[in-house]
This record gives structure tokens, C-alpha cells and sequence, in this order.
């Protein structure tokens, strides 16, 4: 018998990175995996990929109405994964534009809060939920401020909402650098030049794979005596 037979697992930015990866470790572990993105097109491309009986829906994740509207029409989950957000804002203070800034903020903190608002009311027993955050709330660098500010307010969110929706479990993952569409902004020779600098100088000497970081929002599902948790899996970058 697989590990996540009979549960159902919805994935908020589910259909690219480690969201895509993480549906398919778990439709691996025999789940009934929900995978949701605004964009219709990338949805279909993700069920297509996925296996057989997985189910994709569209929404956009920085409007209440819709995300009230999946829950509704998504009914009882096992788990809730939420890996959704734009890329990251990177620019010096004096550069950062606020709407822009915004939006980053609305999708990934606000799109997480709204989403277990809807969420919690549907969870089956024994229920959990992973957030995402990231390596540079724990070592920001210059022009980073943005970035790591919204990524510390998600860390908080997960511990504050571990406390509230007991015994609904929440834990957060602290990725580090991994190879995921995130980085299509940069030209192919740019973003492989930084994956080799900056994956050269982590202890495990190389960046991450999306597959990889998959197996720790697993490991959370499946953990039943882990909540609060803040896990960082960055290839040792806060040692470097």
C-alpha cells in the first residue's frame, strides 16, 4: 500500500518547479492530486504530464473570489500545498517600485493566508499543509529586501497558523537555490553561469533539483509528529 493512497493533495502552483514535482511524488505515492495555476495552458500541460485521473484546475491566486470559488468546488482534502508566487523581486531599495512589490506580496503571502482561510474548513483528519518560503529570509543580500521581508512574513503565517488550526498540521520549507522556471527571466548562458558560481560555493558544491526539494514537502505530509516546523533544505548556503 503507497504512503498517500486515498488522500487527495491539492497543490497551489502545482503545474511548474517544485510544485509540479512535488504532484508528482506524490501521484507516486498513490494520492489524488489537485494541480492549480492561473494559467489555463500551463494547467492543461501539467495534467497532461501527470499521471492518468490527476485534476487540474484554473485560478488566481491574488483574488479572494476565486479562491473561495476552488475550495467550494474542490470539496474535502488530505493535504494543502502551496508553492505559488511571482518570481523573485530583486532591486535596491532606492529602485523598488511599490505596485510591483505589491504583487509579489499579494501572491505569495496573501495568496497563502486567503488559501487556508478557504482551505480549512475542508480538511479530512489528520490534515496538512506546507508553505513555502526561502533561503534569503535567513541571509539576505543587498536588494533583497523585498524578497526576504515577504518570505519572513510566510514563515510566520505557517507557525502562527500550526497554533490557530490545530490539529491541522502546517509546516514551512525553506528552499535554496534549485533549478525550477523561476529563473527563465535569465538569458540560458547567464542563469547556467550563476547555477555553476553559486551552487559551486554551497557545502553539496552545486544547485538544486526541483525532484529534490519534492521529497521534504513529502516527508512533511507524511511526518504526523511535525508542525511548526520550518525545514531549510539549501545545500548548506547558510553555512557558506
Amino acid at each position: 500500500m503507497m504512503a498517500l493512497d486515498g488522500k487527495r493533495v491539492v497543490l497551489l502552483g502545482g503545474t511548474s518547479g517544485i510544485g509540479l514535482a512535488t504532484a508528482r511524488a506524490c501521484a507516486a505515492e498513490g494520492a489524488d492530486v489537485v494541480v492549480v495555476s492561473r494559467n489555463p495552458e500551463s494547467v492543461a500541460k501539467a495534467v497532461a504530464y501527470l499521471p492518468t485521473g490527476t485534476r487540474g484546475e484554473s485560478a488566481d491566486l491574488s483574488r479572494e473570489d476565486e479562491i473561495r470559488a476552488l475550495f467550494e468546488r474542490l470539496g474535502a482534502l488530505d493535504h494543502l500545498v502551496y508553492t505559488a508566487g511571482e518570481a523573485l523581486d530583486v532591486r535596491l531599495l532606492e529602485d523598488v517600485e511599490i505596485p510591483g512589490t505589491q504583487q509579489f506580496f499579494q501572491v505569495r503571502y496573501w495568496g497563502a493566508l486567503i488559501s487556508v482561510k478557504y482551505a480549512a474548513a475542508h480538511f479530512n483528519p489528520g490534515g496538512s499543509i506546507v508553505l513555502t518560503s526561502g533561503a534569503a529570509v535567513q541571509r539576505p543580500r543587498p536588494g533583497w529586501t523585498v524578497a526576504a521581508s515577504t518570505l519572513g512574513a510566510v514563515e510566520a503565517l505557517g507557525r502562527a497558523l500550526a497554533v490557530e488550526l490545530a490539529p491541522i498540521r502546517v509546516n514551512v520549507v525553506r528552499p535554496g537555490l534549485v533549478r525550477t522556471e523561476m529563473w527563465q527571466g535569465l538569458e540560458h548562458e547567464a542563469r547556467e553561469e550563476m547555477f555553476r558560481q553559486r551552487g559551486n560555493v554551497l557545502p553539496v558544491g552545486r544547485a538544486g533539483e526541483a525532484d529534490e526539494l519534492a521529497r521534504t514537502y513529502l516527508h512533511l505530509m507524511l511526518q504526523e509528529y511535525a508542525t511548526g516546523s520550518i525545514v531549510t533544505v539549501d545545500g548548506g548556503a547558510a553555512l557558506a
